[in-house]
This record gives structure tokens, sequence and C-alpha cells, in this order.
């Protein structure tokens, strides 16, 4: 079974920094496209960033320049560290992968169960 466990959230002082990590473990073929989400209390959930296998990355205009997105291939982990915090980044932060169970099947989305990150001074 396919799971996505997050790790590195806490609480930090606005300025401050975090580094969440996302390990996927299980039985699979390959990982596409994973990337952060985050969902604040009453708001969506929103893309942060992404990052493809071969490396390509995207980031949400709220973050670029504070935030960024990179993984581990061989250990089927990416990260995200997160510079410059304002407490409008106070959010659940939440891990996304497409992965292929085997060659022959289209990928499917799988997610993490979330990390809170709280911004507040």
């Amino acid at each position: 079974q396919v799971q996505l466990v997050e790790s590195g959230g806490g609480l930090v002082q606005p300025g401050g920094s975090l580094r969440l990590s996302c390990a996927a473990s299980g039985s699979f073929f390959s990982i596409d496209v994973m990337g952060w989400y985050r969902q604040a209390p009453g708001k969506q959930r929103e893309l942060v960033a992404g990052i493809t296998s071969g490396g390509p990355t995207n980031y949400a205009d709220s973050v670029k320049g504070r935030f960024t997105i990179s993984r581990d291939n061989a250990r089927n982990t990416m990260y995200l560290q997160m510079d410059s915090l304002e407490p409008e980044d106070t959010a659940v932060y939440y891990c996304n992968a497409e992965i292929k169970i085997n060659k022959n099947l289209s990928p499917r989305d799988y997610w993490g169960q979330g990390t809170q990150v709280t911004v507040t001074s």
C-alpha cells in the first residue's frame, strides 16, 4: 500500500524558516509530478509548489522567492524549504504525488495526512 508521510511542520516566528519533508513508501513503479498544497482555515486548498520527476518546478506567486521545492528521486522524498515565513503562510500543508503502481497503469493521486505550519509572534 502506497503512503505519503509528511514531517517538519511546527510553530515559527515571522521571518523564520521551516523545512517540510514528504516520503513515499510502499510498492510502486514510479512517481511523476509531486507537489505541496496548503489549506488555511476557511479557505480552499491551494497549490504551493510542484516539481516533475525531471526537475522543473512551479510556484504560487505568494511564495516565489521564499520557498524552494526539491526532490530526491533515489529516496522517493520531496522537500519544501520555507524561508521568510509570514503569518499568511499559516496552514495545514499537504504532500501530493502522482504515482504509477505498475508501468501499465495510469498514475493516480496520493495525499499525505498533512502537517500544521503556524507562523506567529
